[in-house]
């Protein structure tokens, strides 16, 4: 069987500036990185605002296990099964972060004959956005600790500064460091520390901006330090918004690449669900609406994290109304849910499948809240019994779910067109009835509480004194009315990440809280989760390696 990149090298790429052309785009509408990737021009997107809005398509999923899901497969193969059906579709997925290429997720391409192409530069630099909000995040830290340095006019309190450093990769021990040590002109001593490039706040901004404008007031409002009384001092206090909006003029273009089936994919922005906001750029939703009668585009990690941000925050802030939802899930995943040990999953077990499903339920229940469509899919795996697949498809369908297979990692956009149909069918005799979970007016506790309660199941939420404090401030700051969001393990409903399946009753720990005013939320860190990840024991990184014909191998 062949590895997902030696898929992705046999393929035959089209030129970028063809498979844009199909979509109506000219060669003067786009920013060229190479034969393969474009960049798409302001001024083409300001053109387009007049065309009307096509149907936006969220694929998102059941929590993520070892045995795999295939959220962003899925997404690649329903955008090509729509090309195969001759319907106009574009796909809005987010860029990888090279942390995970290197750790032990993978690259976020999709998988076998539903990837976007070309698939190693996607996973490693792309076009060098990530590099401009690294360094745009870093460079906002440097003038705060030359500030301090050069005589501190603003009085900034150093115990007080809560801008953190960043780095695009996996490296726990740069999650507290200290800096300034050495002579009198090396700065001053302080503890500082350092969060992964996606987990970034500039990242988030990035990806919620509509514009260059909208961008440089969201810089100028980050939080960066406080000074002696108490009071914020933001990136407009200290002068760097220009400067860091000069580093991100281009990466706020969205991306444009393609499938393996040369469907076109603007792919933008990579904020994780479980620890950010987890969604691709608004520009690049936006311009696909525009660009195409059916949008898909995915959310971060399972509905519990992924799809309750893109709705909550994304939805709410920019105004998309999402006109059906994709729930994938393996019936490999539902039987490790229900205690199967991985080497085991692929013998048919009807009662595991039967104590595992209880997860895919909960989903299910949930994306109801948000009064959109919801059509589960299950990701095939050719151990998959008739018996199993017929048992989840009638639990979906009593639920009020439409069901398909898909095939689209073996088959390609042949493999998605029951689930294409399906969406068809959902989109025009079910209408999307999408709201929010929770009003604006409502405290930022009683926030954080619904989502614990109505997404996660808990049965409460305990608070560390810190975080108690941190939210008071933040409420007499002002920032009440802000959405929440939520970091937390991915692989339970809970913030326990051994606990599977439906976990009922438990007691959600928040340990911090604070305020990414830029982006317009507010982040609540749970249980064990961390802004920066560590490699594992042995990373993807041992794999991977350059033929001396330029060849990469090993990427994943």
């Amino acid at each position: 069987m062949k590895t997902d990149i030696e898929i992705a090298q046999e393929a035959v790429l089209e030129n970028i500036a063809d498979v844009a052309g199909r979509i109506g785009l000219e060669p003067d509408d786009l920013e060229m990185y190479g034969k393969y990737k474009a960049k798409i021009t302001d001024d083409y997107m300001e053109r387009i605002q007049k065309n009307p809005d096509g149907k936006l398509i969220l694929v998102t999923a059941i929590n993520p296990t070892p045995a795999g899901e295939g959220k962003t497969t899925t997404s690649v193969g329903l955008g090509q099964a729509f090309a195969v059906l001759g319907k106009k579709a574009v796909i809005a997925l987010r860029e990888p972060s090279l942390g995970p290429c290197f750790g032990i997720k993978g690259g976020a391409a999709g998988g076998g004959y539903a990837q976007v192409v070309p698939m190693e530069d996607l996973n490693l630099h792309f076009t060098g956005d990530f590099h401009a909000i690294t360094s745009a995040n870093n460079l906002l830290a440097a003038i705060l600790d030359n500030h301090i340095q050069q005589g501190n006019e603003l009085g900034i309190d150093p115990r007080q500064i809560v801008w953190k450093r960043c780095l695009d990769m996996n490296d726990r021990a740069l999650r507290n460091v200290v800096v300034g040590l050495g002579g009198k002109m090396d700065g001053v001593v302080r503890e500082d520390h350092f969060v992964i490039t996606v987990a970034s706040e500039i990242m988030a901004i990035l990806c919620l901006a509509s514009d260059l404008a909208d961008l440089k007031e969201r810089l100028g409002r980050i939080i960066a330090a406080y000074n002696y009384q108490g009071q914020p001092v933001t990136a407009s206090d200290l002068n760097a918004v220009g400067a860091m909006a000069a580093l991100l003029k281009d990466a706020m273009k969205p991306n444009l690449i393609q499938t393996l089936e040369h469907t076109p994919a603007l792919v933008h922005g990579g904020p994780f669900a479980n620890i950010a906001h987890g969604c691709n750029s608004v520009r690049a939703t936006k311009t696909a609406l525009k660009l195409a009668d059916y949008v898909v585009t995915e959310a971060g990690f399972g509905a519990d994290l992924g799809a309750e941000k893109f709705f909550d925050i994304k939805c709410r802030m920019a105004g998309l109304k999402p006109d059906a939802v994709v729930l994938v899930a393996t019936v490999r995943a539902l039987k490790y849910n229900g205690g199967v040990a991985k080497a085991d999953l692929s013998v048919e077990n009807l009662p595991a499948l039967q104590a595992g499903i209880v997860n895919l339920e909960k989903h299910i229940e949930n994306l109801h809240k948000y009064g959109v469509p919801i059509v589960v899919t299950l990701n095939s795996f050719v151990t998959d019994t008739e018996a199993e697949i017929s048992f989840v498809r009638r639990f979906c369908e009593d639920r009020g779910c439409e069901f398909a297979v898909s095939e689209v990692w073996e088959k390609g956009g042949t493999g998605g067109v029951e689930l294409a149909n399906k969406v068809l069918e959902t989109l025009e005799k079910k209408e999307s009835r999408f709201k929010v979970l929770y009003d604006d007016n409502l405290s930022l506790k009683e926030k954080i509480e619904t989502v614990a309660s109505e997404i996660y199941g808990a049965g409460g939420v305990s608070y560390t004194t810190a975080a108690e404090r941190q939210l008071q401030k933040l409420q007499e700051m002002g920032f009440g009315n802000l959405p929440v969001c939520m970091a937390k393990t991915q692989y339970s409903l809970s913030d326990d990440p051994s606990l599977l399946g439906r976990p009922v009753g438990f007691n959600m720990n928040v340990r911090e809280v604070y305020v990414s005013a830029g982006a317009g939320f507010v982040v609540v860190l749970t249980g064990t989760v961390m802004t920066m990840p560590g490699l594992p024991k042995k990373p993807a990184a041992y794999q991977i390696d350059v033929k001396e014909d330029g060849k990469i191998t090993g990427l994943f």
